[in-house]
């Protein structure tokens, strides 16, 4: 599985402006249709509250979500994975944030990944992979960048974004769809208003879907630049070796050949795509280019 942090945030974004435009259009929602065709001011204060509803709606739901489709379990100081959670609240004790919840969820995969809806409502979980076949040294350094997303509050500034491409995108899909029903009505008495509703609903409904998948393109770009300041951040809260030594370990994961890379996209991996449009959809840098330019951060 790839939908981690910022996999599953795309996708319950995604199907939160699907259900928005299908009960919108289903409702015949249109306080932004005037005589004399759109208003644009009413049109954009419309995809504005649907759109950044449909990303905060996201980020309340992200802790949950992860919980319920990971299996994580969560974990204390008193059980037997003890030694993570003490380092986790040692590293938030660093960064000046709120202990987050620490889970555990069952995958050879290496993977870590942090979420929640705010610096006080969040959690760390790794997966049992991780714990297998990283050093504690190594391990720390995967903690300390989880950490230092939610003390960066990354996936609050993620969700602006969001709400902004959502904005937009719900926006261009709109007029698009009136300017091309008007065009394929025009001079067709034959045909009714129900009609052109469906035409309507169809376009909006598709340009909302091909809009949003673009924007995450958007959202995309700047997830990676966050990845850069979380490297950072863990590195130095663990120490800049551990976070080079644990993304090397990766790397070396990741060029095995009997690994599965299909579906190699997590919280410290990339996809298995170097270039090309695939990259642009990539929420995590090369991991080359994380360990270059860990070797020149000075702390």
């Amino acid at each position: 599985m790839w939908f981690k942090r910022i996999g599953l945030f795309f996708l319950v974004n995604i199907l939160i402006m699907i259900t928005i435009s299908i009960t919108t259009s289903a409702l015949g929602v249109r306080h932004y249709m005037g005589a004399h065709g759109i208003n644009l001011t009413s049109l954009l204060v419309f995809c504005g509250i649907c759109g950044f509803a449909g990303s905060f709606i996201s980020l309340m739901l992200s802790k949950w979500m992860a919980k319920s489709m990971m299996g994580v379990e969560i974990v204390s100081e008193t059980g037997p994975y003890s030694g993570l959670v003490r380092s986790v609240k040692r590293l938030s004790a660093g960064a000046g944030i709120a202990m987050p919840e620490v889970g555990i969820y069952n995958s050879p995969e290496i993977n870590a990944f942090a979420t929640g809806p705010s610096r006080s409502n969040s959690l760390v979980a790794v997966s049992t992979g991780l714990l297998e076949r990283m050093s504690n040294e190594e391990v720390e350094g995967v903690l300390a960048h989880e950490v230092s997303h939610i003390a960066n509050g990354d996936m609050v500034t993620l969700t602006l974004i969001q709400g902004i491409v959502n904005t937009f995108s719900m926006f261009l899909s709109r007029i698009l769809s009136f300017f091309i029903t008007s065009f394929l009505s025009k001079g067709d008495d034959e045909r009714g208003g129900g009609f052109n509703h469906l035409i309507n609903f169809v376009l909006v409904l598709v340009f909302d879907i091909v809009f949003s998948i673009l924007g995450s393109i958007v959202v995309a770009y700047f997830s990676r630049q966050r990845e850069f300041r979380a490297d950072a951040g863990g590195a130095k809260l663990a120490g800049r070796n551990s976070m080079i030594s644990a993304l090397q370990n990766l790397q070396k994961v990741y060029n095995e050949p009997e690994v599965d890379t299909s579906a190699a996209i997590a919280s410290l991996k990339i996809s298995s795509s170097k270039g090309g449009w695939f990259a642009l959809f990539s929420t995590h840098p090369p991991l080359e280019d994380r360990i270059a330019a860990l070797r020149n951060f000075k702390s």
